[in-house]
């Protein structure tokens, strides 16, 4: 199953290796989802297709890779070598360098195709925890936004270089659990607070040449779009468009918005930690091994042989799910 935004080329850059990848002692199946073994029990809190495979990230600063031959660990310490959990991932358009953050302020950017890692932490010497992602652009000149506990997004339009940090708040100071963009500058967060908070800025061309011409305020305009009285914390999200958005929650709830308003759904009574869709098809995954699968405009349950609460998603050649104690569930 295929996202149909602007990772949708990202996660094929890779696919004949990827789809080709059989990892070892994979348990048996249900609903086509197979546990496959890892090389720790750590909770694995993100999961995104790259250039060359799948990354993970994890509790203590750990990154793994699917390969031919299983999930094996490539980094370990995280970007600052301290060891801090890390929390969230995202990719640049080409795929090539994989961001990620965490704990006290942890930022990295991955080669993966080099394994060369760059460290951006603490930038202008913010150590809050840095809960997600999200990056648009090529490899080496990439707009970065990360989504922190105190409610700022911190953001840099010069590939997290070092003093070319700026942040803004855009609401109340709540903490930031996700944050996702479908195009250049254009996006959506979501806070602790029942808030979700939409950009759509753009770079105009000038009249007297063919380069674009920014304003401190290009990309980080702000405001909030709902969700009114959702009485649901909200954990997981999916940015497709400026009409196209999906919001996750605790029991199990489901809020999709089509640019005019939102349309909830109860699921049951679980806690659904992240949601991708695309079109009528996706996955919502949450608390207790839960997976939900949309298919037709409909969500169903889907059966699976752990019990772990699962974190984060992937869907792409493979469709790949994350949680606690290392597990991992492909399908």
């Amino acid at each position: 199953m295929t996202r149909l935004t602007r990772r949708s080329t990202l996660q094929f850059a890779g696919a004949s290796l990827v789809a080709a990848t059989v990892p070892a002692a994979a348990s048996a199946s249900e609903d086509g989802w197979t546990a496959v073994e890892t090389p720790i029990d750590s909770t694995l809190h993100d999961v995104a297709y790259t250039a060359t495979n799948a990354h993970a990230v994890a509790e203590g600063g750990t990154v793994l890779e699917r390969t031919d031959a299983g999930w094996e660990v490539v980094l370990q310490g995280g970007p600052t070598g301290n060891g801090n959990d890390l929390y969230g991932v995202d990719v640049t358009d080409d795929g090539e360098r994989l961001w990620i953050v965490g704990a006290s302020g942890a930022i990295g950017e991955y080669d993966v195709t080099t394994g060369n890692l760059v460290d951006r932490s603490a930038p202008n010497d913010y150590t809050a925890n840095f809960n997600d992602i999200a990056v648009t652009g090529p490899a080496g000149d990439a707009d970065v936004y990360v989504a922190d506990d105190s409610g700022s997004i911190h953001y840099s339009f010069q590939n997290g270089e070092e003093g070319t940090w700026e942040y803004v708040v855009p609401g109340s100071g709540s903490g930031l659990k996700a944050i996702e963009f479908f195009g250049d500058r254009a996006g959506h967060a979501i806070d602790t607070n029942g808030r979700v908070y939409a950009t759509d800025d753009t770079v105009e061309e000038t009249s007297t040449s063919s380069q674009p011409s920014s304003t401190a305020d290009d990309g980080v305009t702000w405001n909030p779009i709902g969700i009114e009285d959702a009485d649901s914390t909200f954990y997981g999200l999916d940015s497709d468009a400026a009409d196209d958005v999906t919001v996750s929650g605790g029991n199990a709830s489901i809020f999709e918005y089509d640019g005019s308003q939102w349309v909830p759904e109860s699921l049951g009574d679980a806690d659904l930690f992240d949601v991708e869709t695309g079109g009528d098809e996706g996955y919502t995954v949450g608390s207790g091994g839960v997976i939900f699968e949309l298919d037709g405009g409909e969500w169903t349950l889907n059966q699976t042989p752990v019990g772990e609460n699962l974190t984060a998603l992937a869907d792409g050649p493979t469709a790949i799910a994350v949680g606690s104690s290392g597990t991992v569930l492909e399908r």
